[in-house]
């Protein structure tokens, strides 16, 4: 497929004969991880650089549209309303991540030592890994949002963050509510100090008041019509599991990080055994880095913006690159060279 897709990017006087003179060749021996954000990522524009570019990114365009139904160039280049909607957000990113790897990985043939997510990440880091087909993974995290939005339809559920506590302070507090009766749960460990919790939204609301008297430097709601990654999504975890079955891989060339776990595999038993709880459990992204973080040399962020990038300050000392547009992966490539 890489043989195939390179045809469309070596006609003459484009940017990526100046990316490909460039490149020289990377020491195989750095040892890099590929990161993929989730959602709360998407703008719209983003992958329009890469769209209006490369004929490889129509074409996954086109291949993303027969199999979903959803107009990725209005979705994505047209203000909407639609953008917005899990269902929609999740694919929509998914869709501009791949296409990122897709151009690096072609321009650079490096395989990564590791690659990870961040909650519908970690189905770009599947595909990073090479376990999961990039136009499989856009059907299956569109279903996946849309089974979200289901679980969440019949009740008012929402997120939201807590800044300036440390994990057992926060865990302890919806332990309490829980007791109490409250639906809440700590679902994202970002960064130290900065926890996501998800449940119903009037027992959010009356969190918010709960954080801030215990010294939570802030706690707000996020606009977030899903309580992402606790129990209340169990019956999405359900509905999703058959179809992991059908296209997830057996061919690994790369580990990827758990988010339920911060502990990598690297078979497709293990991913079928990890990717439904990964929508009941909690996002360990902290743990993550912390546990990949002696192992690699760099990390390669790809899709819009630098979300993971800023978790990351607080995690890491090692370089952070993203690929966003053909300006930062000209740029990434030649960081990488420079190691």
């Amino acid at each position: 497929m890489q043989r195939i897709f390179a045809l469309h990017l070596h006609s003459p006087n484009t940017l990526f004969d100046k990316i490909h003179k460039t490149f020289k060749g990377i020491s195989m021996s750095k040892k890099l991880a590929f990161l993929f954000p989730g959602q709360g990522s998407q703008a719209t524009g983003m992958g329009k650089d890469f769209f209006e570019k490369s004929e490889l990114v129509k074409t996954l365009f086109t291949e993303a549209k027969e199999r979903t139904g959803i107009d990725f160039e209005a979705l994505l280049f047209e203000e909407n309303d639609l953008l917005g909607q899990t269902a929609y957000t999740q694919p929509a990113i998914l869709l501009v991540a791949a296409a990122a790897h897709r151009l690096f990985v072609d321009s650079t043939g490096i395989t990564p030592s590791v690659t990870m997510g961040h909650s519908l990440g970690e189905f770009g880091a599947l595909v990073a890994a090479g376990a999961l087909d990039a136009i499989d993974a856009v059907a299956l995290v569109n279903l996946r949002g849309k089974y979200m939005a289901e679980a969440c339809a019949t009740q008012p559920v929402g997120m939201l963050v807590s800044l300036g506590l440390s994990d057992p302070e926060v865990e302890e507090i919806c332990e309490v509510q829980r007791q109490a009766g409250k639906q809440v749960w700590p679902v994202n460990y970002n960064a130290q100090g900065q926890i996501v919790i998800a449940g119903i939204k009037s027992d959010l609301e009356q969190l918010v008041t709960v954080l801030k008297e215990a010294g939570a430097r802030r706690a707000m709601l996020l606009d977030m019509s899903v309580a992402s990654h606790c129990p209340l999504l169990q019956s999405a975890a359900d509905q999703l599991a058959p179809l992991l079955e059908q296209k997830v891989q057996d061919s690994f060339v790369a580990p990827v990080i758990s988010n339920v776990t911060a502990q990598p595999y690297q078979t497709k038993a293990k991913a079928l055994e990890l990717l439904p709880k990964q929508l009941v459990a909690p996002v360990r992204y902290k743990q993550s880095i912390a546990a990949v973080d002696d192992e690699v040399d760099a990390y390669i962020e790809f899709g819009h913006g630098n979300v993971l990038k800023g978790l990351n300050r607080k995690a890491t000392k090692k370089p952070h690159f993203n690929v966003s547009d053909m300006a930062s992966l000209e740029a990434t490539i030649a960081a990488i060279e420079a190691l």
